[in-house]
């Protein structure tokens, strides 16, 4: 003791147990919702595959993992499409929790090295996501459209249409041998 503060491990030892470092659970909880976001995405076959890898470190649990993330993707469809927004944030808060615990008790538990290493895969786990999963491509508000894709403004009748436009631009059918952009 110096000054009256404890030196040594006591200060990272708490019942035994390693507490994590709050840039490790934040981490955890970015997994927690990467893995609730990507369930029923395209996104959802690779999220499924890191995760079991991660979980799953020795090869003897992954099947499981595999069945718990079934079971997450399962709950969340079986909310009903016109069910309340709320009932869906829980549903989505509480699977989010489930999973940020198993990333943490994880992290708890490995060695020093291969703690390193399953923190890699779990920002790889949140970059795919990020990626790959819903609202990676293009969003809109309230009253607005958004597509990665073309979209096709027209106006009939003496009326206008307008848009803000980021990306090329057609106006009308080309005329012969000529392009408009």
């Amino acid at each position: 003791m110096l000054n009256g503060v404890a030196e040594g491990p006591s200060l990272n030892w708490s019942w035994g147990l390693l507490m994590l470092p709050e840039i490790l659970i934040a981490l955890a909880a970015s997994g927690g919702t990467a893995v609730v976001t990507a369930a029923g995405t395209d996104a959802w076959t690779e999220t499924r595959t890191i995760v079991a890898r991660l979980l799953g470190r020795d090869g003897r649990r992954e099947e499981t993992v595999l069945q718990r993330l079934d079971q997450t993707a399962a709950e969340l469809a079986r909310v009903p499409a016109g069910d309340t927004r709320t009932a869906l944030e829980q549903v989505s808060d509480e699977q989010a929790r489930s999973w940020q615990t198993r990333f943490e008790d994880l992290l708890e538990d490995l060695p020093e090295a291969a703690r390193n290493e399953a923190v890699e895969e779990l920002r790889r786990l949140v970059e795919h996501v990020r990626q790959h999963g819903p609202g990676s491509g293009a969003s809109a508000g309230d009253g607005g459209i958004a597509a990665n894709g073309g979209v096709i403004v027209t106006a009939t009748g003496g009326s206008v249409a307008a848009g803000v436009l980021n990306g090329d631009v057609r106006v009308g059918p080309p005329g012969p041998g000529a392009t408009q952009d």
